[in-house]
């Protein structure tokens, strides 16, 4: 039995690298690609959950973990922030040694024997840089130094070309520097691995950033930073192959799975889902707007308003600081003068209140940076409200019995919520004159009483990208700039599985949380009970050597 190098490509869109490869300019991934067992991976509805690095992290999907984003909602004060991981990994669950490098929402206080380092340049970590063994980390940075992309893994860079330029080169200075620490820590530091888990995010924070210059229909293709775009894409792809030829050269004795659980594609939810929908949910219930457009958005040519290049969509967000904030103290840059003073007053009445102050931690990160949260302190006197999101639309009912304040009695939680599907079914793109709603889906948990916090009672999948909400009662509520240009709706994952005694060849679909029991099974471990999914191997879907089948029975 070899052992395992598993590379997991986060955000990796398959269909630029089928083009890129085709052009000759993906030489590493080609090759791996053409001796490998392939399949193309759906990760199904649970990738709305924004939870792709938990579902590997964990190997559970979210109805057998029972958490549906990574948003909490107490319903006891009203208060919400961004929860960490909640499970144990799954390395530590097995015999082999493993080593892991920057898996996002990989928890190394709870795999105590599994070594590496997390959390040092991942995009969504879900926790605060650590490492097995704990000095691990200082010789890591004596010997490599910090991330060095820090500054573009989550950039708004569309506005500026200049600005486009600067955090292409970044991430592929972060794909470089990463591919060093990673044989580091196989080569020297570990060599006597079982499990290689290698976390890879540049391909994700580029195409959330740069979608623009890939995409010829996307609004804002037309703009100077497109060129660069596309061309900054196309360089952390080629980097990202340089890394993949390194390990894999390196490695040669091992097993080769290389996988993404799923693709990306243009963003459809940061104005929506932070913005539009808890301004319409706001009007709903007092009649009235907390939030207008101004009148340099709401004038742009086209309904689209462009930032100028100085220009910041939201306020920079706390990544992982360990701080006490206020929600007064953030208030969006982006809200007219009237609103913000407004939204002081109401908070400086709350003085005393427990949900004026959120503490940020590890486990509990501040979403003020998001629009949907300043409407925090409305939601204990509105029948329904939406909660932050980074991808679908996310109401929750203020349900009498399950919160503090609820005002909504069992007996009418489904007329409320048909109400509010009405509400949103009228919601229009003035642009093209289409519904801006494309489904609504319920909460997973029948009795909604026993909603788990991550879980809300309706999930808005949006139609389109929509920068404005035309409603016949409630007006118009934006337009509003894009933010991030790409997101997660990309249709598909893949994986690459390449060894001696494993077929090579188009294998079909398959659930991206095949992954893991995969893994398991490369290995000759038994799959504990807890685990989602079944092994891309099984029923028969490669040849495999007798000795392999009576390893895996």
């Amino acid at each position: 039995m070899s052992r395992v190098l598993a590379i997991s490509l986060d955000g990796y869109e398959s269909t630029i690298a089928e083009e890129m490869m085709a052009a000759g300019q993906l030489p590493a991934l080609a090759r791996i690609r053409e001796k490998s067992a392939r399949f193309t991976l759906d990760h199904g509805s649970a990738k709305r959950t924004g939870l792709g690095a938990e579902h590997l992290s964990s190997g559970m999907s979210p109805k057998d973990a029972n958490r549906w984003s990574s948003i909490y909602f107490d319903q006891s004060s009203y208060q919400v922030f961004q929860e960490g991981p909640r499970f144990t990994p799954f390395p530590s669950k097995m015999a082999a040694k493993s080593v892991v490098f920057d898996l996002p929402y990989f928890d190394l206080t709870k795999a105590p024997n599994v070594r590496g380092v997390c959390a040092w340049g991942a995009h969504d970590a879900g926790t605060e840089v650590s490492s097995n063994p704990p000095e691990l980390l200082n010789e890591l940075l004596d010997k490599h130094g910090p991330y060095p992309a820090k500054d573009s893994m989550y950039a708004v860079a569309w506005p500026s070309p200049e600005r486009c330029q600067i955090v292409g080169a970044e991430l592929v200075r972060g794909v470089e520097k990463r591919s060093n620490v990673a044989l580091w820590l196989l080569k020297e530091r570990f060599p006597d691995w079982d499990l290689a888990l290698i976390g890879v995010c540049e391909a994700h924070s580029v195409l959330e950033a740069f979608w623009h210059g890939y995409d010829k229909q996307h609004p804002l293709h037309h703009l100077p930073s497109a060129s660069v775009a596309g061309e900054g894409i196309l360089n952390v792809y080629k980097a990202i192959d340089r890394l993949v030829g390194r390990l894999v050269s390196a490695f040669e004795d091992a097993t080769i799975v290389i996988f993404s659980m799923h693709g990306m594609g243009p963003n459809n939810s940061d104005v929506t889902s932070m913005a539009l929908l808890p301004e319409l949910m706001h009007r709903h219930e007092f009649g009235k707007p907390f939030f207008r457009s101004p009148h340099k958005w709401a004038s742009a040519a086209g309904g689209i308003p462009i930032l100028g290049e100085s220009e910041i969509w939201d306020v920079e967000i706390p990544q992982m600081k360990t701080v006490t904030q206020s929600v007064r103290a953030v208030v969006a840059p982006w809200i007219p003068k009237p609103v913000k003073t407004r939204l002081k007053r109401i908070l400086r009445r709350q003085d005393g209140d427990a949900t004026e102050t959120v503490t940020v931690t590890e486990r509990k990160r501040s979403l003020q940076w998001i629009p949907a949260a300043r409407y925090q302190p409305f939601w204990s006197k509105m029948r329904a409200f939406a909660l932050p999101s980074f991808y679908d639309g996310r109401i929750r009912i203020n349900l009498i019995g399950r919160e503090r304040d609820g005002l909504v009695p069992l007996n009418e939680y489904e007329a409320c919520c048909e109400q509010i599907s009405n509400v949103l079914n009228d919601c229009r793109n003035p642009i093209s004159g289409e519904r801006v709603v494309d489904s609504i889906e319920f909460g997973h948990e029948s009795d909604p009483l026993a909603r788990d916090p991550s879980e809300v009672d309706m999930n808005i999948v949006w139609k389109g990208s929509p920068l404005a909400f035309e409603h016949p009662t409630y007006g118009m509520i934006g337009p509003v700039p894009y933010r991030r240009t790409g997101g997660h709706t990309g249709l598909f994952g893949m994986a690459y599985i390449a060894a001696d005694k494993i077929a090579s060849g188009d294998l079909g679909q398959r659930s991206s949380f095949d992954i893991v029991p995969t893994l398991f099974d490369l290995l000759g471990e038994r799959l504990p009970q807890n685990i989602s999914g079944h092994s891309l191997l099984a029923a028969g879907a490669v040849e495999r050597t007798p000795s392999w089948e009576t390893l895996s029975a």
